[in-house]
């Protein structure tokens, strides 16, 4: 046989046998030791839910103020974790619990290793993102006294969670009203292959659909951004640190949404891509959502 054919064929198949070999160890990993942050006048709950997009009980963790007065309806901030984090990174390795004070409740869900949040193409069971927009917003205004609707919500994530709120906010602008966008992974979709990152290249696949593809396509921020209505699209909070390896794709993501007129705001802090930059960008990106959603609506 000719050996070319010979190396199309079996290098495939020893990095799908690689990729599901690396994947099935990521999904056992065990969760680290949990040591949430949690300031005074703020309580944290764990909960379980079934959801009915992925058919089976997740968890979520939440923060609320202490002193909430009867018939208090709280304004509600979901936390998209990043890439091989959980549910209880953002307490875990952040200060967020503070702003719970300021009358928010905040909701941490857990979207597993590499989920991106998204509605995986090649794994029609991972329907992460039916289950964050649907099954945990329903969970969440059925259990705890939060206002509902649009203009009451707003979805903040971190790299991997970055671009899942990115995405929802063109895919779903009747969802939120503000969303933040901390180091997102923006240019995921669009990333090619790389020798160095075949695993990376294998989880994008199995996530956002083959290169080139139209489902691809679908969820590419800088595709979304060209057909999205700026009028109606949540407002977007986008922030990364000058060290950020991500900068570059940021960057022209943030000069698209100038460029079409979106309502955003862009900051650049020193720092790189950890939880040290994020702390740092949170207070700004609370400040942005009071401004620009929270004091309007009060």
């Amino acid at each position: 046989m000719n050996i070319k054919i010979v190396v199309r064929r079996v290098i495939p198949f020893i990095l799908l046998c690689n990729f599901n070999i690396f994947t099935a160890c990521r999904q056992e990993r065990q969760l680290r030791p949990d040591h949430a942050r949690i300031a005074g006048g703020v309580e944290m709950r764990d909960v379980r839910f079934y959801s009915e997009a992925l058919g089976r009980q997740m968890p979520y963790r939440v923060f609320l103020p202490t002193n909430l007065q009867p018939g208090e309806k709280l304004f509600t901030v979901y936390l998209l974790h990043g890439a091989y984090n959980d549910f209880r990174s953002w307490s875990n390795f952040s200060d967020v619990s503070q702003f719970a004070r300021d009358g928010f409740l905040l909701v941490m869900p857990e979207g597993g290793a590499s989920s991106y949040f998204m509605n995986a193409v090649e794994a029609p069971k991972d329907k992460f993102e039916d289950y964050v927009t649907r099954d945990l917003i329903a969970d969440v205004e059925a259990r705890f006294p939060v206002r509902r609707g649009r203009d009451s919500r707003a979805v903040i994530g971190i790299s991997m969670g970055g671009l899942a709120a990115v995405d929802y906010a063109l895919a779903h602008p009747d969802l939120f009203r503000f969303v933040g966008a901390l180091s997102p992974s923006i240019d995921a979709p669009s990333r090619r292959f790389s020798w160095k990152r075949t695993g990376q290249w294998w989880r994008f696949r199995r996530v956002f659909g083959p290169v080139g593809s139209s489902e691809r396509r679908a969820r590419d921020p800088f595709v979304m951004i060209q057909s999205a209505d700026p009028k109606t699209t949540p407002f977007i909070y986008l922030t990364a640190g000058r060290q950020e390896a991500l900068m570059g794709p940021i960057r022209r993501f943030a000069a698209s949404l100038k460029k079409r007129n979106f309502d955003y705001e862009f900051r650049v802090m020193q720092g790189g891509h950890d939880w040290n930059q994020w702390n740092a960008q949170i207070p700004g990106c609370f400040a942005s959502l009071r401004e620009h959603v929270v004091n309007k609506i009060r």
